[in-house]
């Protein structure tokens, strides 16, 4: 039997999976609690968020975050993709920063307007 503390609301219901009984979950409130223990337990995703260099701009970095969540397995390595990449001013909420992450068909996008600064 797993513990877990549900992230998917602010009521953070204290879940409990057991792998013995195809994942069966109790203590939560809501069926989406549900889905979420069983989830965390057989495929645990997680939305990346992050910053990117920027020239151009009023600010140095431009915020980003991938447009759906990815396997936890491939956090660390999308970030550090992301560490190459110097993007150009202006940029647009929702513009595709980098395509296709990991190979999973998922991207990081931008998450600010940032214009051009002269």
């Amino acid at each position: 039997m797993t513990e877990l503390i549900c992230i998917v609301c602010p009521k953070g219901c204290h879940l409990k999976v057991d792998e013995q009984n195809d994942y069966a979950v109790t203590g939560n409130s809501c069926p989406r609690g549900a889905e979420y223990g069983r989830a965390e337990l057989t495929n645990p995703t997680r939305v990346v968020t992050s910053t990117v260099k920027i020239e151009g701009a009023l600010h140095p970095r431009c915020p980003v975050k991938t447009n759906a969540p990815i396997p936890k397995k491939f956090v660390m390595d999308a970030v550090r993709a992301l560490n190459g990449i110097c993007l150009h001013a202006p940029v647009t909420v929702g513009q595709v920063i980098l395509k296709n992450v990991c190979g999973t068909g998922v991207d990081f996008i931008a998450t600010r307007n940032l214009e051009k600064f002269y």
